[in-house]
């Protein structure tokens, strides 16, 4: 697609090596890779992965989901991933971009067009879609505007809304319709993850969590683990574990104090899952990282 290229050839223009751009635009993201990464566990938040060049793998629980040059990853809500490039070369580096939505706007614009939410059983709160050209467009457009610093406060936010109105209008949007539904099942499932972002670290139960989503135990277990792809402990030790991570590799705490910030009352336990997680114990995880930085 013309689009695609143009995208293409832009990004190529701004990232002349590998890294995680982070642009003037607070809500846009640009990535290159010239060979194929290791799984990575992270955060996907709401928002729209594309993939410009190259090809990419994100596995939710037990859900697989690839895409590769002119298709991108719709995520409704926060969730734990393992993501990795799974196609590039320094001759054709992945190039990618991330767009950042903000759930208020996303789903007033939801209630304003009046938007009847599908009720299909596969709807899941991440998907992967194929791009058409006025989507592109608007993302192309998005990136252009980090050369316009002139422009940018002004225009950026319009093309952020233009690109949240398409993916919500075309048949693809169903899962941020679902979702941005008041007081759907999904809604409060989405509502209780917000509020876990803020709290992962408190000593919670799942019966406490129900209350907060007003379900009982075993249908808040259902709604949770069909949204979120993995049940609420294990949503929260995904949590914890991650932010870990950053404390250690960015304050430069050991993994013990780390442990105590995020929640852990045991430092062999925390050791145990820590090393499930991210494949190393965290001492040589973080000589890793710190290697590849």
């Amino acid at each position: 697609m013309l689009k695609n290229r143009l995208l293409a050839t832009e990004l190529a223009q701004m990232l002349t090596h590998d890294a995680d751009l982070t642009t003037p635009i607070a809500s846009l993201r640009l990535f290159r890779r010239s060979q194929v990464s290791v799984p990575m566990p992270c955060i996907y938040g709401l928002g729209l992965g594309v993939a410009v060049q190259g090809k990419k793998q994100v596995t939710l629980g037990q859900q697989v989901f690839d895409y590769a040059a002119g298709q991108a990853l719709i995520t409704a809500v926060d969730l734990p991933v393992v993501s990795h490039v799974t196609q590039a070369s320094v001759a054709e580096p992945y190039l990618g971009l991330y767009v950042q939505f903000e759930a208020r706007v996303l789903a007033q614009f939801a209630s304003e067009m009046q938007l009847r939410p599908r009720k299909e059983a596969n709807l899941r709160s991440m998907s992967v879609i194929d791009l058409d050209e006025p989507l592109l467009d608007a993302l192309y457009r998005l990136v252009r505007l980090v050369q316009e610093p002139q422009l940018l406060a002004h225009l950026a936010p319009l093309i952020e809304q233009e690109i949240m109105l398409r993916l919500l209008n075309s048949p693809q949007g169903a899962t941020l319709q679902y979702l941005s539904s008041l007081g759907s099942p999904s809604q409060q499932i989405a509502k209780v993850i917000a509020w876990l972002k803020l709290h992962f670290t408190d000593d919670l139960s799942v019966d406490e969590l129900a209350t907060k989503a007003h379900m009982s135990t075993s249908s808040f277990r259902q709604h949770f683990r069909a949204i979120a792809g993995m049940s609420p402990l294990q949503y929260i030790k995904n949590l914890r574990l991650q932010e870990a991570r950053q404390l250690m590799l960015h304050e430069n705490l050991d993994a013990s104090g780390a442990a105590v910030r995020v929640g852990y009352e045991s430092a062999s336990q925390f050791s145990r899952e820590y090393t499930r997680l991210f494949g190393a114990p965290p001492l040589r995880d973080l000589r890793t990282l710190r290697a590849s930085a």
